[in-house]
């Protein structure tokens, strides 16, 4: 029996990280050569791009962008995916508090997260890979949906004491799978597949 591996959907939002009106500063081509380029992230698999503007159109950062396979108005073409040491310093310094605003704009999936994550293994729980929390703080996640599903941020926030701004918490560890080619457990992103 063959086994398949479903493919992803492609990304149809995008959130920009940072503009660059004279292109990549790793482009060597004179600067009359260059095309503008945006560096963004994908809303739903956080897949970091660089993307072509379409020609006078203002690109704004932090605005969530239309790059799926119908009508754009921004953005021209997906140029290419993206490592994170391929990202700007502006890139990098916006990251998290983009973000913040993405997952924020699109919260079901995250708290779904919390109201199904599951033990790995004996030792390991995946509400341990999440940065800050612990056994303590696992258990007081644990015991609360066991009583009734999580709503939201502000709802989990609220019922779970110690847990602060669950958000920046999924925040912390998209950055780290972002960073890091060979974690060894993705929570929210994708491996990277990079065509050469």
């Amino acid at each position: 029996m063959e086994s398949r591996i479903k493919t992803p959907k492609k990304e149809e939002y995008a959130w920009i990280l940072d503009y660059l009106p004279y292109g990549s500063t790793a482009d060597r081509r004179p600067t009359r050569q260059k095309k503008p380029i945006c560096q963004a992230i994908g809303e739903e698999h956080f897949i970091l791009m660089e993307l072509i503007p379409k020609e006078n159109i203002d690109i704004n950062i932090d605005s969530r962008v239309y790059i799926g396979d119908g009508k754009r108005e921004e953005i021209a073409h997906v140029k290419r995916v993206l490592k994170y040491e391929d990202l700007s310093a502006g890139a990098k310094i916006e990251l998290p508090f983009i973000l913040e605003n993405c997952i924020k704009h699109s919260e079901r999936p995250f708290i779904k997260f919390f109201n199904e994550a599951h033990s790995i293994s004996i030792k390991l729980h995946m509400l341990q890979l999440l940065p800050g929390i612990g056994n303590k703080l696992m258990k007081a996640i644990l015991d609360e949906r066991n009583k009734k599903e999580f709503k939201s941020f502000e709802d989990l926030h609220e019922r779970v004491h110690g847990l602060h701004h669950p958000e920046k918490i999924v925040v912390d560890r998209v950055i780290e799978e972002l960073k890091d080619a060979n974690i060894k457990y993705r929570l929210f992103t994708l491996p990277l597949r990079i065509k050469k």
